[in-house]
């Protein structure tokens, strides 16, 4: 069974609400048919239903399947309304201005639907940018209480690798925080370990990489590796942490034991944290393409409630991955 197969095994077991907005795409209502058929998430599609049903005809029986809501049923726009107003006055919103908002923009709207409690999560990005992803789902649903910032995270499937879970890692941050201080290291290490736990349902084992295992090196850069392990751990005290691991100390046994004697992670990190972007990104495409490892992300965390981006490139098959993604991620 395929990562992607296993993720929807899991989210079949307690199916999650995930709001679709982008539904004037092609490829979303593909999606959306193959989540409907395979019965591993409930959808919310935004748009006006029998629009949606006469342009896609062939797929109306299974598309019902769906809940529709727009901007046009006036009780729900009300409600989405009052709690953007709420959420929003202190920047200087009203009545009039939260209904141009949500009625205009489908990204906003969806962002509503999950802070109301309608939706757990949300998938976008197949027509928007990222930063208009992104803006929508903090202006509305923000950070999550126990987390200072959103990051983001890659599930890296290796094949024929002993290493990780059989494998299966999470690399963290590949793709928003650009040079995070240590205090911010130390919560995307946290939010990541939460991210492989709620996928994987294994024990986290999180590694703090750098060029440097247990004062090998000496540079600020590995000084602000050890301060967020330390941080880390003060935060956590029953995360499974440690740091400044290179990445071979942190992934191979024999390794591990001979540079970091006494770790109870070296050797065998399944959550691998890059002290910055450029070193994230760099790395989980070499892995990618060197070693033909399956990468799905990036997928964000630290907010309060699961809302993703897609890439403007991406496929039918690639939003159905990042929905059941967004589901097992999903309270």
């Amino acid at each position: 069974m395929s990562f992607i197969d296993t993720i929807k095994t899991q989210a079949r077991k307690n199916k999650k609400t995930i709001v679709l907005p982008e539904t004037s795409d092609s490829r979303t209502i593909e999606a959306a048919v193959k989540i409907l058929n395979e019965d591993f998430a409930e959808l919310i599609l935004i748009g006006e239903q029998e629009q949606i049903l006469s342009t896609y005809q062939d797929n109306a029986q299974v598309l019902k399947k769906a809940t529709f809501l727009h901007s046009s049923d006036t009780a729900l726009l009300d409600e989405l309304i009052e709690l953007l107003v709420k959420l929003r006055a202190h920047k200087g919103m009203d009545k009039s201005k939260a209904r141009e908002i949500l009625v205009n923009d489908n990204l906003y709207f969806g962002a509503a639907l999950v802070k109301a409690g309608r939706a757990d999560g949300m998938v976008a990005g197949a027509i928007h940018a990222t930063s208009d992803v992104l803006r929508a789902a903090l202006q509305i649903v923000g950070t999550a209480p126990d987390s200072k910032l959103v990051s983001s995270f890659f599930v890296m499937v290796v094949p024929q690798c002993d290493y990780g879970l059989n494998g299966t890692f999470v690399f963290s941050d590949c793709g928003l925080c650009q040079n995070p201080s240590a205090e911010e290291l130390a919560h995307i290490a946290l939010s990541s370990a939460k991210s492989f736990a709620s996928i994987m349902h294994e024990e986290p084992m999180v590694a703090m990489l750098s060029h440097s295992t247990y004062g090998s090196a000496k540079h600020p850069d590995v000084d602000k590796v050890v301060e967020a392990t330390k941080i880390a751990k003060s935060l956590d005290k029953n995360l499974k942490v440690d740091g400044e691991l290179q990445l071979d100390a942190a992934i191979v046994p024999s390794v591990g034991a001979s540079k970091a004697k006494g770790s109870n992670v070296a050797g065998k990190a399944n959550v691998l944290v890059f002290p910055d972007l450029d070193a994230g990104n760099i790395g989980y495409k070499l892995v990618q393409r060197f070693a033909k490892a399956e990468a799905y992300g990036p997928i964000t965390q630290g907010m309060g409630a699961p809302i993703n981006d897609l890439s403007r490139g991406c496929s039918a098959d690639d939003i159905v991955g990042v929905v059941a993604l967004t589901a097992l991620q999903a309270k």
